[in-house]
């Protein structure tokens, strides 16, 4: 049976005017077009139409007159609802675990056992509680979620979104083979598919049942290729060429740790017998990297990561069209090293952020970009990069929307499309507002801007986020009644 619709997006006849400092990438913009694309309106005004799309954005100057008694909503800036790409729902209360090293020996003793907790249905029940708390106050307007093997943890995950009203792409994630640390987590090979098919008929656009305004939607997520074997692959990409084209997604990790003796990358590829680790995920997953069944990379495929590619690898990927979930946090918190920006970037990758929650520690997209610039300006010799405002903003933002192929609807603030909204008062914050006070003068309006807004996303914290619309409805941190 499908479960009850949602709220409504805003009630009927509504109308709301946002004015503050609107600042987003317009348009159908890419990485190489941001800079051009930043739109800044320092005295901006966005409508909100009754059925929660943006009816208008423009200077409050030029506001239309026959908005000029609608009920205004003042915020000190106002930006795209934030899109995360990769965060884990059953890591929700082990962020920064100890006891860890890295990657593998991290999921062995503290991953494993924290995700096996699901199991209870109290425990995944308040996890859900907490995880959406977590998103609404960091401004997660859209996100992808890698989720629980617990069918009713994963019901919980879903329920929770659906009353809250955000946007969620979640799954069950499918492992069947592992540790003995990982054996609460497995299921057969049959199962594993039995369950995946099951998720996707309960909630794959549950709330509408219409790809064009649904907020819930489903992802085939295999955890990664050494918790699977060629059968569950083979499997999986029967499965998902039978619902691609109903907009099920594809999610899993990409070569995120190769370090010597211990790294996934050479495990995968002694595991597989391939040639590239992406082979596995691209039907090639028998020795010699033979095709073995399914491609699952494609327009709705996000593989989170991506470290330690080849050329080879990132040429497919852009061949595909499938996106990369950087996640420059977690990938310091395991010593995984850095995804090379300048060079995944230029062979076409579309690369959209992920806080990774929870070796990532940071719930606020912009906190994660303050990481990106970062570690990218310490890439070595030409490598280095020092990313613009505008490029950070687009990562943040619309590119994530554009891997999820939801673009149309979300990811800027482009009249017609529905109003997925973070209003940030930086008094809220006050080291914040010190830092904003404190950004140099000119009489230059694009440097202006680009000051202002590395400013502010470098600087944003949670308390400054006043405010989070999703398609036109001012979301809280509970539920919506």
């Amino acid at each position: 049976m499908r479960p009850a619709a949602g709220p409504e997006p805003t009630p009927a006849g509504a109308r709301l005017v946002v004015r503050g400092h609107v600042f987003h990438v317009a348009g159908d913009a890419t990485l190489a077009t941001a800079r051009e694309q930043l739109v800044s309106l320092p005295d901006g005004a966005l409508v909100i139409a009754a059925d929660g799309t943006i009816a208008w954005l423009g200077d409050h100057a030029d506001l239309p007159a026959e908005h000029a008694r609608t009920p205004v909503r003042r915020a000190d800036f106002v930006l795209p609802g934030f899109v995360d790409t990769h965060l884990h729902y059953p890591q929700t209360a082990t962020v920064d675990a100890h006891g860890g090293g890295q990657l593998l020996h991290w999921l062995q003793h503290c991953i494993f056992p924290a995700e096996a907790r699901l199991a209870d249905p109290e425990v995944a029940t308040a996890l859900a509680t907490a995880f959406v708390r977590q998103r609404v106050a960091a401004g997660t307007t859209a996100a992808l979620v890698f989720g629980s093997a617990f069918p009713a943890a994963q019901d919980a995950l879903f329920a929770a979104h659906q009353e809250a009203g955000l946007r969620l792409v979640s799954g069950r994630g499918i492992q069947t083979v592992g540790s003995a640390a990982a054996a609460p987590l497995l299921t057969g090979e049959d199962e594993a598919l039995a369950l995946v098919a099951e998720e996707i008929e309960r909630w794959h656009l549950a709330d509408t049942g219409d790809p064009a305004t649904a907020r819930l939607q489903v992802a085939v997520v295999p955890r990664f290729s050494l918790s699977v074997t060629p059968t569950t692959l083979a499997g999986l990409g029967e499965l998902y060429a039978g619902v691609r084209e109903r907009g099920v997604y594809f999610h899993s990790h990409l070569s995120e740790n190769d370090t010597p003796g211990v790294g996934e990358v050479a495990a995968v590829r002694a595991a597989y017998g391939v040639r590239d680790y992406l082979d596995t995920y691209d039907g090639r997953f028998r020795p010699g990297s033979a095709v073995g069944g399914e491609s699952l990379l494609g327009r709705r495929s996000i593989l989170a990561h991506a470290v330690h590619c080849t050329d080879a690898e990132l040429a497919r990927l852009a061949e595909t069209g499938s996106s990369v979930a950087h996640c420059p946090t977690s990938q310091q918190f395991l010593g995984s090293g850095t995804m090379p920006w300048r060079r995944t970037t230029a062979a076409g990758v579309r690369v959209a952020l992920g806080t990774d929650i929870g070796a990532g520690d940071e719930w606020l997209v912009s906190r994660v970009l303050n990481d990106a610039y970062k570690v990218h300006l310490s890439e070595p010799g030409d490598a280095a990069v020092a990313l613009h405002p505008a490029e950070l903003l687009y990562t943040g933002t619309l590119a994530g929307a554009q891997a999820l192929d939801s673009d149309a609807r979300f990811g800027n603030l482009d009249a017609g499309k529905e109003a997925d909204l973070v209003l940030v008062d930086a008094s809220g914050w006050p080291p914040l507002a010190t830092i904003l006070e404190g950004v140099a003068r000119t009489t230059d309006e694009r440097s202006a801007a680009d000051s202002t807004l590395f400013a502010l996303l470098m600087g944003l914290r949670e308390p400054a986020v006043s405010g989070v619309f999703v398609g036109g409805h001012e979301i809280s941190s509970g539920p919506v009644r």
